[in-house]
């Protein structure tokens, strides 16, 4: 396992170090969640033009326990495995860019990455037969999860188990909407 997470650091700071003060404003961009309200908005915008008010207020409440629920499970994690952060970790401090953008709390696994592939795994799912661009959603998890290790707050192990775990959660919660679906509605999700 120690060679395991040197390995992890090591290609942390690979990856790190080819970024450049031209692109950390893009990154930084990237990272912060809120910028990525315009793509809520318009998933949003499908679920209601697909199924309409009563079943896209029951998927929008539907998708609000999705997001809370991976929210706290990564936060139940995190707590549990308690891997410091790359960017408060001394010993690794002159080997990394430096960025003022340093939060706390702990390292494993990224939340970013998770939540994110969580929601993009379900989304596509959800209407990838209908609605062929949703497959560009890929993009989302991927930019968000490599904006982690850019900004080294996160490790590179970090964001590929939240990646991983995002896919299987992702498809459990399909799952899930679909047997809830049919025995609410009486019809089936397609």
């Amino acid at each position: 396992m120690e060679k395991l997470l040197q390995k992890d650091t090591e290609l942390l700071i690979y990856l790190n170090n080819l970024g450049s003060e031209q692109w950390d404003s893009f990154w930084l961009a990237i990272t912060y969640q809120f910028n990525w309200i315009p793509l809520f908005v318009i998933i949003l915008g499908l679920v209601f033009w697909k199924f309409g008010t009563k079943k896209g207020i029951f998927m929008l409440l539907f998708i609000t326990v999705l997001v809370a629920f991976s929210d706290q499970f990564t936060n139940l994690i995190k707590n549990t495995f308690q891997r410091v952060r790359p960017c408060n970790v001394p010993e690794i401090q002159e080997y990394l860019r430096q960025f003022t953008y340093r939060p706390g709390g702990y390292s494993f696994w990224s939340g970013h990455a998770h939540l994110s592939t969580t929601f993009t795994v379900f989304t596509i799912l959800l209407f990838g037969k209908k609605v062929k661009p949703i497959y560009f959603m890929v993009l989302f998890p991927l930019l968000f999860g490599y904006s982690r290790i850019y900004l080294r707050v996160h490790y590179p192990l970090d964001v590929f188990t939240g990646y991983v775990t995002g896919v299987v959660m992702g498809f459990i919660f399909y799952k899930l909407l679909q047997y809830l679906y049919k025995r609410i509605f009486k019809e089936q999700l397609v």
